[in-house]
This record gives structure tokens, C-alpha cells and sequence, in this order.
């Protein structure tokens, strides 16, 4: 077979390809806001969440991140989006993983916090995206009323894009997403000895 063959042969397949794709786009007409979880053991939850704000920032909208349970971490993401200045609302209102509070009364409490301070974010009509970071945590412990926090997100803004991270999503969250994604761990460098390190995993 020459060059010439197999380049026509692959242009061909490559245009009916595209036909098929060209058609199955063009069915998609709807535009709403998603709800998107990320969930699962492995590494990337949260870092594809701050991802998506860095696109949305891109295109000129609003974001806002609320984290559940995470502390007082000097991390590299709240650096890189203070550049952003109002654009960006950020709110770390956790007071550290359960087992370096080991109070779950003051638990509770901070992720009934956090939760207040997301519902004020989704009435702000200025925020186009919200990130609830490990709110599957919160709700995995029964820190807040699962049927009330999904009934809140199914009855969101209908321009209001929020993504949820953590492990452990609960099915009734996982229901009422639009989109799911579960991070499978397959080798992770930690159970090797490796510490968690800056500009990597804060």
C-alpha cells in the first residue's frame, strides 16, 4: 500500500467520522447549569475543580470555592487565585481533617458554617461557578442534612454551575448530578514514602 493509499484511506475514514460527530453535537441544544461531583480514592479532586475555575476566570466569570474541613493550609491555589482579586471569592472554613480536630461537635459546627456561607454564594447572581470543596466529607459524617443540601442544589439559579469534591459522594448526590466522576487510585506516590509537598499537593 503507498503513502498516497493510506492517506486517502484515512481521510475518508476521518470525514465520516467527523459526520457522525458533526450530528451528534448539533443534537445537543440544551444550556444549564451542571452540577458535577468528583469523587473517588485516587489523587485530583480538588485540583480539577480549581482547574475548572481557572477556565471559567478565563472566559470572565465570577467563581467562588467554599472548603469543608480543610484548615488553615498555606496552600499554593489561594496564592495563585488572590491575583484575581474580586473575581475569585474564597472561603476556607474548615478547621482541619476529623482526626486532627477530634471534636465533632466544633466540626458540625464549622461545616454548618460553610454551608451558610455556600447558600450566600448561590443567591449571588454576580458568581457563575462554585466550587464546594469536600462537602462529600461533610455529608459522609451526617455534618449536614443530606436531603436538605441536595434539595438546595437541585433548586439553584439555573445559570449556577457548582461542583462538588470528595470522597464517598452518596448516591443521592450522585442522582441529582449532571455529571460524575469517579478518580480511581491506581499508584500513588505517598505510600512510598513520599511526603505531601508545595507546589504539588498545597
Amino acid at each position: 500500500m503507498t503513502d498516497a493509499t493510506e492517506a486517502d484511506r484515512h481521510r475518508e475514514k476521518m470525514a465520516k467520522r467527523k459526520a457522525v460527530q458533526d450530528a451528534e453535537v448539533a443534537q445537543k441544544t440544551v444550556e444549564k447549569g451542571l452540577l458535577i461531583v468528583h469523587t473517588g480514592p485516587g489523587k485530583g479532586k480538588t485540583t480539577a475543580a480549581l482547574g475548572l475555575m481557572v477556565r471559567a476566570l478565563g472566559r470572565g466569570w465570577r467563581v467562588a470555592c467554599v472548603q469543608f474541613i480543610k484548615g488553615g493550609w498555606d496552600t499554593g491555589e489561594r496564592h495563585a487565585f488572590a491575583a484575581f482579586g474580586d473575581r475569585v471569592s474564597w472561603h476556607t472554613l474548615g478547621e482541619g481533617f476529623t482526626w486532627e480536630t477530634q471534636d465533632k461537635a466544633r466540626d458540625i459546627a464549622a461545616c454548618r458554617h460553610a454551608w451558610e456561607r455556600a447558600e450566600a454564594l448561590m443567591a449571588d447572581p454576580t458568581v457563575r461557578l462554585l466550587v464546594l470543596d469536600e462537602l462529600n466529607i461533610a455529608l459522609r459524617y451526617d455534618y449536614l442534612d443530606l436531603a436538605a443540601v441536595v434539595g438546595t442544589l437541585q433548586a439553584r439559579r439555573p445559570d449556577l454551575h457548582v461542583v462538588v469534591t470528595g470522597r464517598n459522594a452518596k448516591p443521592m448526590l450522585i442522582e441529582a448530578a449532571d455529571l460524575v466522576t469517579e478518580m480511581g487510585s491506581v499508584k500513588h506516590h505517598f505510600a512510598a514514602g513520599v511526603k505531601a509537598q508545595e507546589g504539588i499537593e498545597f
